[in-house]
């Protein structure tokens, strides 16, 4: 009787692809990581003391050796600790681009230039290189130079005046808005370009900055004001949107607060008792009385518990919802249901959960082989690689040139979940 097959391994869909990461901060390294979830081999090239994300922790949060935000922004990559502004840095750099697929960089103008790192230069190297360029403002213009920090390209993109009131202060997104969408820009513009190189063999270069991606994601918003001629007008009540009909937002409730987003007034009057409402054209009157609409919806509601609300409104298919802090989206059902968090072991962070990859793929599923590494960790590993004898690697460690972690502290695949990696939920990773 013939044995059954051994199971194979899932396919990792960028599974020989191999990435250098010369990216800081977020929306580089955001992306090149889910390259790396995807099984692309990233290469994250640092200065010998370590990108400088390492250095600036996100809400004081700390770790061992890796503070939190820098772990989450760079599992699944390859860390190496060379000093580029060297001649023997920079020989070092043109041999991982000859054998490359992206390079990705988000270099301040002019920076990448001077490096030697810029696209004309590697594509001399390698014609198949795909190159990513992001920046703030783009890569030439009157703001070039101006800092791409994500709080200012959110003031700068309008989106802070569609929600809120008139006369209090604009509205910021309660997270790095701009970073995570340019971080998804980015990889989606990498995805795109090998695509191209796949059926061509043209490598090409792909920009990217933090201002075109925050005002494209608002095509909808900005359609209604260009083509609409709708203006941006803020209320007097706290409205969640200024294109969006009352009531939309968020209300406090007597134990907690609700969103309730765009009910058949007639149908909202009769839930929450106000009578006022039950006479109301839904599509006239909640822009022309979107005011009047949020004080008495808000005197409403304030009456009764959130629970008791929901159960009312899911009743008549109104459409509203719970208003969560980050421990109730933890905790969430559906949350653990899909397994949108993910938990693995750090050889020096300890066991990890942390969110998982946006989206699922039935043949060629992401994976996480290992967490953020330490600064050079694998130099010594990725030097082998090219060729570099082990006494030639230790003269570069001694002369500064690049810097290694000792060998003992090299992770290891034993400590690293396989592809399917264990899920916070039942449903693993989505």
């Amino acid at each position: 009787m013939t044995e059954p097959a051994a199971p194979t391994a899932a396919p990792e869909v960028l599974s020989g692809v191999r990435v250098l990461d010369c990216s800081i901060a977020m929306a580089g390294p955001f992306a090149a990581q889910r390259l790396g979830d995807l099984g692309a081999d990233v290469i994250k090239v640092e200065p010998i003391t370590g990108e400088w994300q390492r250095h600036a922790a996100a809400g004081g949060a700390t770790g061992n050796r890796i503070n939190v935000s820098f772990l989450s922004l760079n599992r699944n990559k390859r860390s190496i600790a060379v000093d580029l502004k060297s001649d023997e840095g920079r020989s070092i750099l043109y041999d991982l681009v000859a054998t490359s697929d992206v390079f990705l960089q988000n270099y301040r103008p002019g920076v990448a230039g001077r490096l030697g790192v810029d696209y004309e230069t590697l594509r001399a190297i390698n014609p198949g290189l795909v190159y990513v360029s992001m920046s703030g403002y783009g890569e030439d213009g009157p703001y070039r130079n101006r800092p791409g920090q994500d709080l200012l390209l959110q003031a700068m993109s309008g989106a802070m005046l569609s929600a809120g009131s008139h006369g209090t202060p604009p509205q910021p997104a309660g997270q790095y808005l701009v970073d995570a969408v340019t971080a998804s820009t980015a990889f989606e513009g990498v995805l795109a370009a090998l695509f191209h190189r796949e059926r061509t063999g043209q490598g090409q270069l792909v920009t990217v900055n933090m201002l075109d991606a925050i005002t494209t994601l608002q095509m909808q918003e900005l359609s209604v004001f260009t083509v609409g001629q709708v203006a941006q007008t803020r209320g007097q009540q706290p409205h969640a949107h200024v294109y969006i009909r009352a009531p939309y937002g968020a209300f406090a409730t007597s134990d907690g607060f609700l969103a309730l987003a765009m009910p058949e007034l007639p149908l909202l009057g009769k839930v929450i008792g106000e009578d006022s409402f039950l006479s109301m054209d839904t599509e006239v009157d909640s822009w022309t009385h979107r005011d009047e609409i949020y004080e008495r919806t808000a005197a409403r509601l304030v009456e009764r518990a959130t629970a008791e609300w929901l159960e009312a409104f899911d009743a008549v298919g109104i459409w509203a919802g719970p208003v969560y802090d980050y421990q109730d989206l933890v905790d969430d059902p559906q949350i653990v249901h899909n397994g949108t968090f993910i938990e693995y072991d750090h050889p020096t962070e300890g066991r990890i959960r942390t969110p998982g990859f946006p989206y699922g793929m039935s043949v060629t599923p992401p994976r996480i082989d290992r967490g953020a590494p330490l600064a050079g960790e694998h130099t010594r590993e990725i030097l082998t690689e090219l060729g570099v004898a082990p006494e030639r690697i230790e003269q570069l460690v001694d002369g500064g040139v690049v810097a290694a972690e000792p060998a003992a502290a090299e992770a290891t695949p034993d400590t690293m979940p396989a592809a399917g990696v264990a899920p916070a939920g039942q449903g693993g990773p989505a």
